[in-house]
């Protein structure tokens, strides 16, 4: 699915007990090459190459890879993606890297079960730093809380917000932050008034893909949450 010009969702899953999971990452083509949103899970490569071709793109040609936070199924495969790219570079927000990195354990992982493979970031972004996409310029928004250095990245052109984890997506309805992965539900919901703040008319979730609603949307999830996590 083209979610805006040039910028494409992918689709990967994992089969669980209670079912089939699935996980959105997203492309984006930008005049340096193609930007890739997240590299899902380990072992989810070769999906994330299929997904790719599923839209005339090639992994070769990822020339940035771009973390929105550390967690496993975001950050899992960066390094077998960085094998088989066109030696990208490596983004993720300031407080995110020592997890990538390997300077510090990813706080969700278990510490018997190991790690995936740590990779160096070589910029480290910070809040409002601006990409030149096709599609316009696309936004890092600092939304902390369900992981630390967390971002979501908003294209005002097309009114799109791709949000990561900070919002999801449930059987068509936006919702959210899921509070059982999220350590810090105050910050979270600290974030999505953020998001709030912005000029949405499509969002697209990590988890539950991408969502017809908007600013009004976003602003009655943001009341919610503040009526139960900021007193």
């Amino acid at each position: 699915m083209e979610l805006a010009d040039g910028v494409y969702t992918l689709e990967l899953t994992m089969e669980r007990e209670e079912g089939t999971a699935a996980f959105h990452p997203v492309a984006v083509e930008t005049a340096r090459g193609l930007l890739l949103v997240d590299a899902g899970l380990p072992g989810q490569t070769d999906q994330l190459a299929a997904a790719l071709s599923d839209h005339g793109l090639d992994l070769a040609d990822v020339r940035a890879i771009v973390l929105t936070h550390h967690d496993g199924d975001h950050a899992g495969s960066l390094a077998s993606a960085c094998e088989d790219a066109a030696d990208p570079v490596v983004y993720a927000h300031e407080a995110a890297a020592p997890y990538v990195d390997g300077r510090e354990f990813p706080i969700k992982s278990d510490p018997d079960g190991g790690r995936y493979e740590p990779v160096p970031i070589d910029v480290e972004l910070q809040d409002s730093v601006t990409f030149r996409t096709k599609a316009g310029p696309m936004r890092a928004v600092f939304t902390p809380g369900h992981a630390p250095g967390h971002l979501a990245f908003y294209l005002p052109e097309s009114g799109l917000l791709l949000a990561a984890d900070a919002l999801r997506g449930d059987d068509g309805d936006l919702v959210g932050p899921a509070e059982h992965f999220t350590p810090d539900m105050a910050e979270a919901t600290r974030s999505v008034g953020r998001l709030a703040e912005l000029d949405v008319e499509t969002v697209h979730c990590y988890h539950g893909g991408t969502v017809d609603a908007g600013t009004a949307e976003i602003e009655a999830i943001s009341e919610s949450l503040a009526a139960d996590h900021l007193g």
